[in-house]
């Protein structure tokens, strides 16, 4: 569907119409942050050695306000994750976005870790507007986040709206969102678009919707694992009066602008991770609104190439400080020890192994989704096990059916949310069958899979409430929710290791 219809052409089309008064605007953007503050090896690319950082997508940032006429700079959404936003419950993500200068920005799942009447009440340290027209507190008629905004710059006038999916709404722990209604975003959209156009020069709408993006370092490089922005098309073609799109949530890389064969409205998304900044080009009618003309393209943070930003490396620094001990060893590794989304992984077998051995059970299930770094060979750092989990799951245990295990296990193998990783299972599967169909064969500590029988199975709390889209986990019996948090067991485990290995590899197997 990206192919939908060719900008250039539009372009041309747009271009055609006489007498406009134009004037250019750049839009910069980013989505799904995910407080990745540093650089990260580029190691799926040629032409670059690093690639990302906040302080040097920063530079870039001020590069083009100072070369640009008029730029605005959006994002949407997840900009919580990781241990420096955990441990300041989203304090410093908010912090770096204020000395970035941000617009606006969505409100996307992430933003929901430390809980709503966490995140309702950090919001409020922003400088910005923190958008979410479609969220609503329980029960109510009452907005949870400002749903619009209208900024202005050098004359220009942007009416802005924020919109969570109610899709994403699920890739977090239930409870953590509980106290807040994700109403459908179309009706809603519909009516903002409509009272905000006759007062704007643009409508831009920033959403975090979609496919869950496959939490891969170089999905950039992975078209096998890559998502779609169908859900992003969908809503720009039941919404007319969109002028820009700009997305989230599925880390869905545009390359160059994706328009609307029936609204107009033009989608771009980058592929998240502060790896590159998305930059947008427009020729906007300043006597009857709207785009002439425009050109957009995805910028690689080359992290090498630019310099980071002393403010906002200075600020970075400066809540580092303050958590000294979180930069000291506390194991080493005898190789790097890798994540993988759609595959059995060794950071996947090593914590679903912890977490099985934490909890006493046969068995673990540990979701893709849940690993967001890579270990590194040798000395490893408290935040670099954190990073690699950075979240606030406790450990669950869980009495399941075997038909309710084989349906969770199913549901892994779709690819809907990652691969689950595995701990006490074996499982051979072909991914040319039918979903729901892929299983080969289970087996469970050696022994087929009894299929009257029932299973303790060890998880996290997200999979044990029934999130994550894995609402099999509802048909089993909560046995015992642990006070625990999972990255303290990680934390313990690591600490008492001499060398930490890598798990030998044969638990989830595809067949020929």
């Amino acid at each position: 569907m990206r192919n939908l219809l060719s900008a250039l052409v539009l372009a041309a089309l747009l271009s055609a119409a006489a007498g406009a008064e134009t004037r250019p605007v750049t839009l910069l953007f980013t989505n799904d942050f995910e407080s990745a503050f540093d650089p990260t090896e580029a190691y799926w690319r040629e032409d670059i050695e690093y690639i990302g950082g906040i302080a040097h997508l920063a530079t870039l940032i001020e590069q083009y306000r100072d070369s640009e006429e008029t730029t605005f700079l959006f994002d949407a959404g997840d900009i919580f994750t990781g241990t420096l936003s955990k441990l300041t419950k989203g304090e410093l993500p908010f912090e770096l976005m204020i000395t970035l200068d941000y617009d606006a920005m969505s409100i996307g799942n992430h933003e929901f870790e430390y809980g709503w009447l966490e995140f309702a009440a950090q919001k409020n340290r922003a400088s910005f507007p923190v958008l979410g027209a479609n969220l609503y507190y329980k029960g109510t008629d009452h907005p949870y986040a400002q749903p619009w905004a209208i900024v202005e710059r050098n004359g220009i006038r942007i009416g802005v709206i924020g919109i969570l999916g109610r899709d994403a709404a699920t890739a977090l722990i239930p409870s953590n969102i509980a106290g807040v209604d994700v109403r459908d975003p179309a009706p809603i959209v519909t009516e903002l678009v409509r009272m905000l156009r006759p007062d704007v020069d643009l409508v831009v709408l920033l959403t975090h919707q979609g496919e869950t993006a496959p939490m891969q370092t170089d999905d950039e490089g992975r078209p096998e694992v890559r998502r779609d922005i169908d859900a992003d098309i969908a809503l720009a073609g039941v919404v007319a009066g969109i002028d820009v799109l700009l997305g989230g949530h599925a880390d869905a890389g545009t390359r160059e602008p994706v328009v609307h064969p029936e609204t107009g409205t033009i989608i771009m998304q980058t592929f998240g991770q502060g790896q590159h900044l998305g930059v947008l080009r427009l020729d906007v009618d300043v006597d009857g609104g709207g785009v002439e003309n425009f050109d957009g393209r995805l910028v690689t943070v080359d992290s090498n190439a630019l310099a980071p930003h002393r403010l906002v490396q200075e600020k970075i620094d400066r809540y580092r400080s303050r958590f000294r001990e979180y930069y000291e060893p506390i194991a080493t590794t005898e190789s790097g020890i890798t994540r993988r989304y759609d595959t059995e992984s060794d950071l996947g077998n090593l914590f679903a192994d912890i977490l099985r051995i934490e909890a006493g059970t046969p068995i673990a299930l540990m979701p893709s989704g849940a690993l967001r770094r890579d270990l590194p060979a040798g000395e490893v750092t408290l935040i670099d096990l954190l990073d690699a989990f950075p979240f606030t799951d406790r450990v669950a245990i869980v009495e399941l059916s075997s038909g309710a295990l084989l349906d969770i296990v199913e549901q892994g193998l779709s690819l809907e949310r990652g691969m689950l990783q595995v701990s006490g299972l074996e499982v051979r599967y072909d991914r040319s069958k039918p979903v729901g169909r892929r299983i080969a064969g289970i087996e469970v500590a050696g022994q087929p899979l009894r299929l009257d029988g029932t299973y303790r199975v060890a998880t996290l709390e997200i999979l044990a409430q029934g999130g994550d889209a894995y609402t099999a986990f509802g048909r089993g019996t909560l046995e015992s929710m642990s006070e625990k948090r999972f990255a303290d067991v990680l934390e313990a485990w690591f600490r008492e290791q001499d060398v930490v290995t890598v798990p030998p590899r044969g638990r989830l197997v595809p067949v020929p």
